[in-house]
This record gives structure tokens, sequence and C-alpha cells, in this order.
């Protein structure tokens, strides 16, 4: 959730009601809009409309997020065009919108800067880095098939939401001290920390002119956020800010004269100007394409680099789609649910088909999915429209994204980055529950401080050590205590004791559907023994009721009045009042 699953997971909750457990159910028609040869045509409008509008947002991140994962621009596009193709036709979540991800920059940097990426001090270097990078996705999205072939699906489940909202805010983090130099004219290169560091002296040697792009671009992108939020005009908020950007930042770096080499003198300074400033693009798109080196298995050294990178690649990105397609499902407004398996395997064969030919890694993405709800897309064409829209204007307008400042990209994933780790995430997840806190903080520190895998694992076991101090019996971290009674032909009752947590979710869930929904039951779930209740499970029967209530059931959850919220949040952590200290 993407969300991208920050936000994902902010749009769903603001729909909650008050009551913990009581949904807020939209009234669906009965047949609801469907990618199907009767939806294509019966839909064609709106499909081609919101494609139409999400391609002009879409084209300047893919451009930005390649650029930032140390990939040529033109990958970006490529994956969002092979992608959205490709899942149409595989996939039957019907809004998400399929293409490369800020979540993904970290990861795909790290991988090329390990198999030796320069930032073109050696472009030779760079370019075999590339190719080792390619070869990695293409292994890793066959990993990606073979998870949903095999029902994976459902691992989407096991991850605490506090450690997946730090581990997002993290690389929003990351992606912010990476790009603000890029954003003033300058580069840097280094961890996290190390940049963080260097940070005060990269904007004291910014070079003015291109910092004025970038300056500008931001200040666009945050007053359209703020005008967005508190304008009820509907033409306000169909305005897409990166393409606002794009018609300010192309006129200022023409009027900067980017495209010919030359330099000025500010401050005493000299600073040179020129096309290193600018998007780079090939004009003819079969002569961009590049392969995957398979070498990068068979070298005994670089082997274990290379397949720590296949497994940050299939399980970060399978996990930031899983999420972000959930969100979207929980935003559609016909209430549609989304095979996750189904899914996995289409962006997991996409992945391999666009590794063959050059193009990132992609997710299911949920700032574009939000703007193609926005736009009143209406089936999963809506997503293919967008990327042959793309494909058009790559092929016959090169030329225009070759004027696209590097600044003003840059200031768009400053921006990105930013909603990823803003304040406003820290006093969401504050407001759920301290201990949560303790579990976001905690995790984004380790990823600073680690990597992706080290940082969402630290965050795992500080949410289980938080479980062992409220008094959670080891034994009931991965194997739920339900008693299962069928009390009429259509109507099943669950007792559950010992600990309902996200460890033992996906247990939890299959034995109450399999138990109920499966069959066309009823079903109310006690947790009137329950030791504890936690946040993760919470949000989780949240979705499930939804999920009845789509079947024509009904889930009814009974007991925690008898349990205490440790916070005032409907989703918070539950945990029985007489085993409180």
């Amino acid at each position: 959730m993407t969300p991208h699953s920050n936000q994902a997971s902010e749009s769903a909750s603001s729909s909650h009601s008050d009551h913990p457990l009581e949904p807020t159910l939209g009234h669906s028609p009965a047949e609801p809009p469907r990618g199907n040869l009767a939806g294509f045509s019966r839909y064609f409008k709106y499909d081609l409309v919101a494609g139409g509008l999400v391609f002009l947002i879409a084209l300047p991140l893919c451009l930005g997020i390649s650029l930032a994962s140390g990939f040529p621009a033109i990958a970006g596009v490529f994956t969002a065009i092979v992608g959205s193709i490709l899942t149409t036709f595989i996939s039957n979540s019907e809004l998400t919108i399929k293409g490369p991800a800020a979540g993904m920059i970290v990861i795909v940097l790290g991988a090329v800067t390990s198999f030796g990426y320069t930032g073109g001090v050696d472009p030779v270097a760079d370019s075999r880095a590339y190719q080792m990078a390619l070869a990695v996705g293409v292994v890793a999205g066959l990993c990606q098939v073979a998870f949903g072939m095999y029902r994976a699906g459902v691992l989407g489940d096991f991850f605490p939401t506090s450690a997946v909202h730090g581990m997002l805010a993290a690389i929003g983090l990351i992606i912010m001290v990476k790009q603000l130099p890029v954003a003033v004219g300058q580069s840097a290169k280094g961890e996290p920390l190390e940049i963080i560091r260097e940070l005060p002296h990269l904007m004291m040697s910014a070079n003015p002119q291109i910092a004025i792009i970038g300056g500008v671009s931001l200040f666009i992108l945050f007053a359209m956020a703020f005008w967005k939020a508190h304008s009820k005009n509907r033409l306000v908020a169909s305005l897409p800010a990166p393409l606002l950007v794009l018609l300010v930042a192309i006129p200022l770096g023409m009027a900067l004269d980017l495209t010919h080499e030359h330099t000025y003198t500010m401050f005493d300074h000299e600073y040179a100007m020129g096309e290193q400033f600018l998007v780079s693009v090939p004009y003819n798109l079969l002569g961009a394409m590049a392969h995957p080196d398979f070498t990068v298995f068979m070298d005994p050294v670089l082997l274990p680099t290379a397949l720590k990178w296949v497994v940050m690649f299939a399980l970060i990105g399978s996990l930031e789609s899983l999420l972000s397609a959930k969100a979207v499902d929980m935003l559609d407004p016909y209430r549609r649910k989304t095979n996750l398996n189904r899914d996995l395997v289409a962006v997991g064969f996409a992945n391999l088909v666009v590794s063959f030919i050059g193009g990132l890694p992609m997710i299911s993405e949920i700032v574009r999915s939000k703007a193609n709800i926005d736009n009143q897309a209406k089936t999963r064409f809506a997503d293919m429209w967008h990327g042959l829209f793309l494909l058009g204007f790559v092929a016959f307008l090169p030329a225009l994204i070759h004027r696209i400042p590097l600044a003003s990209l840059a200031a768009m994933l400053v921006f990105t980055g930013f909603r990823l780790a803003s304040p406003s995430e820290f006093l969401h997840v504050y407001r759920v529950g301290k201990e949560q806190l303790v579990i976001f903080v905690t995790t984004i520190v380790a990823v600073l401080a680690t990597d992706l895998l080290i940082g969402i694992g630290i965050g795992i076991a500080t949410k289980f050590a938080i479980h062992c101090y409220n008094g959670v019996s080891p034994r009931s971290w991965f194997v739920p205590d339900l008693d299962i009674h069928q009390d009429s032909p259509d109507h099943v009752s669950v007792r559950a004791s010992q600990s309902a947590v996200f460890s033992n979710w996906i247990s939890f869930r299959r034995q109450l559907v399999n138990a109920s929904l499966t069959h066309g039951m009823n079903c109310t779930l006690d947790f009137t023994n329950t030791h504890l209740v936690d946040h993760s499970v919470m949000e989780n029967l949240h979705e499930l009721q939804d999920e009845f209530h789509r079947g024509g059931l009904k889930l009814d959850v009974i007991g925690l009045e008898n349990h205490k919220s440790l916070s005032d949040h409907p989703m918070a952590t539950r945990k029985l009042a007489e085993s409180l200290i």
C-alpha cells in the first residue's frame, strides 16, 4: 500500500466509523464494471479519459524514479508500458495502475551500486551494473510468479502495519536526502546517514539557477497539495501537479539555455550549465533496449550479492504491490476485490518481461491508482490506456522529454519522499498507539542504519518484544487458539482464546473463513477470553467484515467490551482488562 502505502492506509482508515469494527460500506450496483470485452466497449470513454490523465502524472514520475534508481530515464517508461498492457489481461485488479514506484528506488539503486555503478564516471561500468540488475529483475520476476502460483499473496497479511509504514517512511527519508542535492544541481553518493551529514555542505554549494528550477517545482507541488486539501473546487482537485511542474520547469530550462554548454558567475563563483541538467532520452526506442547479463549468477564473487538482491526485489516488491492492491480495493467505489495471487503472477510475469528489455521493477502503484479512481476509471483498461499514451508520447515526442530539467524530476521525488515520511504519518501512528510509534520509529532508524530487509526484520522483532511485554504467550505467536462450533445450518460461532496477533492472523483467518464464508454461513467471532487483539488484526478484521458483506453474509465481532483499548483510535490494540498491569 501504496500505497503510497502510508497514504493508502490513511485514505482507507478515514472511512472507518467510530465503532471499531463497523465498516462504512457503499452500495454497489448489482453488476459492477468488469474488465472484459463488454466492459471495454461500455466504459471506453471513462477509461480512455482516466488513462490519459494518469499518463500526464505517470510520465515525469517514471523518468524521475528511473534516474534516481541508477537506470536510464527511458527504463521507467518501458516498465509502465509493458506493465500496463500485460497486467491488464492477466490480473483481475480493476483500478490499480502498474509501474515503477518510489518505494523501489532504494532497492534498485542499492543493486546497481553493489554491481559497480559509478553514477556516470565510468559509462562502461554503469552499463554492466545496469545489465546485471536486469538479470536480478528476471529471476525476481520468476520468484513473484511462483509466489502467486503457490498462493503466497496471503503473506501480505503477515507483516505488521507499523513496521511496513516505518519501512516506507525510511524509504521516503532516503529518497529526500538523495534527491534534494539533485534539485539544486549537485549529486550525493554514499549511505543515507553519510549524505545527511553532508547535506548542509551540498546545499550551500548549490548551482543557483538550477536551484531556482528545483525550488519553484517544489513550491508548486506543496502549494497544489495544500490547495487541493482546502479547496472544494473539482477543477482544482483534477489538476495534475506533476504536469504543472513540467509546464513551468521546461520554459525555465529553455530561458536558462540548458541545451547549450555555458557558464555564469554569481557570488564570485563560476557555475557550469548545459545538457547534463536535462533528461537524456534516446530517439530510437528499440535501440534503447538493454538485455540482462546473467553472468552475475555465474561469478562466485558476485553470486551472493545477486541472490541478496533477488530476495529484496521479490520480497519487498511483492509486499508493496500486495499492500497497494489491497488499499486500492478499499478505495474502489464498486468494492471489487483483487485476487492477490493472480495479481502477483501478473506483476511477476510483467517484471520478467520488462527486465529482458531494460525496464525497472514494477508494483501496483498507489498514487497513480488513486488518481485513476479520482478520474472516474471504471475497469482495468484505464491502466492499458495510460501505457499506450506513454508509448505514443515517447515514440513520437522524445525531443520534448529531453527538455525536462532533472531538477524538476528530483523535486517531484523529494515531494513523494516527504509524503511517505510526513509529520502527519508520525502523528497518525501515535494516535493508533504509543507502542505502534515505537515500532514505527525503530523500523525507520534500523532501515537507515542497515538496509530494508534487516530494518523491517528489526521492526518485526520489536513487535514481538512488545507482545511479550504485554503477556502474549510465545506458543500463540503463530498458532491461534480457536474453538469453532456450527450453531445452525447458516451460522458458525468462533471463540478465540490466547491472543490474536499479526503473526497468527494467516492461520486465524484461514480457519474462520473455511468454517463460515466458504460455506455461505454467517459468523460470530467472540473475543471474550482473548488476552490481546493487536492493531494489525483489528485492521484485518475490518477488511474481513467487508469481505463477508460483499458475499451477502455477516461477521459479528463480540467480547471486546471487556478489553482495554491502548489508545482512543478505533483500530488500536485491545488487551483484556483483567490482565492489565
